[in-house]
């Protein structure tokens, strides 16, 4: 009696184009998540739209309405009607800003992809020099933030999340390089072929390979409105990232159990020792009510934390083993379902 093992699916993302050229035969897509952005839909639709004319291509902007509760969906319609080239993909609810980026992701029909942020923080002026490298052979060409414009609390935060990405990551994830990038069409079907729950854009973009280069650039001032990115939505990211892009956490769980262990192993032969021969010390041996309590506390904070780390893991297979959709997309302008 025989039995078939199943083997994962091997993606077959052969380029389309063999030659990359900034012309009439090549589009451009842009995909733009947006949640709450009705005060700086104006001036990313004046900045981007007089951008892009000067790219000598055809282009499309996809905006992700991420389950805004201002006027964004209602604006994004006015832009739609007065210029169709901009498109619109409306979600169901507020599936946060990585899943609203891997849909827009999902439904681009550019020969090479775009993403920004909303809030103009990724200036779309300098777009062309990320479109002359994909032109030069390069398939991602991510931006690396030279300087940031927010307080020294959120830049130390960012500087600790990428160094402990980059150490933790199974595959190099650069530094201080976000989701502001333009990928070949090949590399994004690659990210979206991906069934995970919660997507992390740059840690999938690390992991699917091809030939990356950077660009520095500075990153701006928000242009308009108020930071949508709170504190919480930072740490479920850096979650997100670390829990998506490595299994090291629970290898330092192991590490972790095996270091208490073996301070206890050693904490037990001093006590035995101090109980045996007392005359090394220079006083009678205390009856250790504050260690015992002590070392308890410490080893149920380090079973708790190993729990916590197997918990999250395990939520995560939960989620992809539940065959729920990604994302759910609740209305569409102009886009054409693949």
């Amino acid at each position: 009696m025989t039995t078939d093992i199943a083997t994962p699916p091997t993606l077959d993302v052969e380029p389309t184009r063999r030659h990359r050229r900034l012309d009439g035969a090549t589009r451009v897509s842009v995909v733009i998540p947006c949640y709450n952005e009705e005060e700086v839909l104006g001036l990313l639709y004046e900045r981007l739209d007089k951008a892009a004319q000067t790219w000598g291509t055809d282009y499309e902007i996809i905006l992700v309405n991420d389950g805004s509760r201002d006027r964004t969906w209602e604006m994004m319609e006015e832009i739609h009607q007065k210029n169709p080239r901009w498109k619109m993909v409306g979600l169901a609810r507020n599936f946060g800003h990585q899943i609203a980026l891997w849909t827009g992701l999902s439904v681009a029909t550019g020969d090479v992809i775009a993403v920004l942020d909303a809030d103009l923080q990724d200036p779309p002026e300098i777009l062309p020099g990320f479109l002359n490298k994909w032109t030069e052979g390069f398939d991602v060409v991510y931006a690396v933030r030279q300087k940031r414009k927010e307080g020294i609390f959120k830049k130390s935060a960012y500087f600790i999340f990428y160094r402990v990405l980059m150490m933790l990551a199974e595959h190099r994830i650069p530094l201080d390089s976000g989701d502001f990038c333009v990928m070949d069409a090949r590399v994004v079907k690659a990210i979206t072929s991906s069934a995970e729950s919660r997507p992390f854009i740059r840690g999938l973009r690390a992991w699917v390979g091809f030939k990356q280069t950077s660009l520095p650039y500075e990153r701006h001032a928000r242009a308009a409105g108020e930071v949508k990115y709170t504190f919480t939505k930072l740490v479920r990211l850096a979650l997100d990232g670390i829990l998506s892009s490595s299994t090291k956490p629970l290898r330092l769980a192991s590490l972790l159990g095996g270091i208490v262990s073996l301070l206890a192993f050693l904490a037990g032969v001093m006590t035995v020792i101090q109980r045996v021969y007392a005359t090394w010390f220079s006083a009678p041996p205390l009856p250790g009510y504050a260690t015992i309590v002590v070392g308890m506390l410490f080893l149920g904070g380090v079973q708790l934390l190993c729990i916590g780390i197997l918990g999250e893991y395990i939520g995560r297979i939960y989620e992809n083993v539940s065959g729920r959709p990604i994302s759910v997309i609740a209305e569409t302008r102009g886009v054409k379902k693949k």
